[in-house]
């Protein structure tokens, strides 16, 4: 049920990964933001993904991502924006049968896309305690990974979170793989190189131990390309590569083993 008035804080954006900046913080709602004008666009970026962003970019700006699948359509992430232009163009494209979301700071308005389309919201339960708003639609798992649809599997690799997540869509990247990695892990200006962080605004890394675990999970899947959680934000070929060399060298580095050049 919708509450009279807004929370006294955000817990996420209390929380040390996250930050209120000095002027404080400002609740909104969508009714607010289209009338501010607002709206999403959906642009393709390989058959079967499509990217969703809101224009003009929107609170920390990150993009959602369709995967379209044989037996239905997984949202992968979310933007806080949703009108009936956006639900009539996803709709056009299939609909969505499943969301999955890589962490808490892009939970954003979850549960008003899963209302929209009667989907299921898939959550690991590792990141339970950051669901500020509780549904029906809500999922909680507590697997490593759980099928969406066919060739569509959400994975736990934690790091940024216990339960920060990747998404590995087999038949994307003309059938080499395709993982979307939200802010799981994030790609960096060196075209050819990835990070994990703890908090990313607050330049907090992980320790050696984590960053080895997140490879561990992540390079036992299948890609060759990868998308993060921004516009632009892609490695077009050789990312599982760029993910193994980066982290090995994040690791090293955390250790005090690696060689500086």
């Amino acid at each position: 049920m919708p509450s009279p008035s807004p929370p006294a804080s955000c817990a996420i954006c209390g929380d040390e990964r996250q930050y209120v900046p000095a002027s404080g913080q400002r609740w909104t709602w969508i009714d607010e933001l289209r009338a501010a004008g607002h709206r999403n666009v959906l642009e393709p970026l390989e058959p079967g993904l499509t990217q969703i962003r809101t224009e003009p970019s929107f609170a920390i700006g990150q993009q959602a991502y369709l995967v379209q699948a044989p037996d239905g359509n997984v949202l992968w992430d979310s933007v806080s924006y949703l009108d009936d232009e956006t639900i009539a163009a996803v709709r056009e494209l299939g609909g969505i049968r499943a969301i999955a979301i890589s962490h808490p700071h892009f939970y954003s308005s979850c549960v008003e896309w899963a209302h929209a389309f009667d989907a299921a919201v898939w959550l690991p339960s590792a990141d339970s305690r950051w669901v500020m708003r509780p549904d029906v639609s809500i999922r909680h798992f507590d697997e490593d990974e759980v099928a969406l649809a066919e060739g569509v599997r959400v994975v736990r690799i934690g790091g940024h979170f216990h339960g920060s997540t990747v998404l590995s869509w087999s038949a994307g990247g003309q059938g080499r793989g395709v993982l979307l990695t939200g802010d799981s892990i994030a790609t960096v200006g060196d075209p050819g190189s990835v990070t994990v962080m703890y908090s990313y605004p607050n330049r907090i890394p992980l320790s050696a131990a984590e960053v080895r675990d997140v490879a561990k999970r992540v390079l036992a899947l299948p890609f060759d390309r990868l998308y993060a959680g921004w516009d632009g934000d892609v490695i077009g070929s050789g990312a599982h590569e760029a993910v193994e060399r980066s982290l090995e060298r994040y690791a090293r580095m955390a250790e005090g083993t690696w060689v500086r050049s």
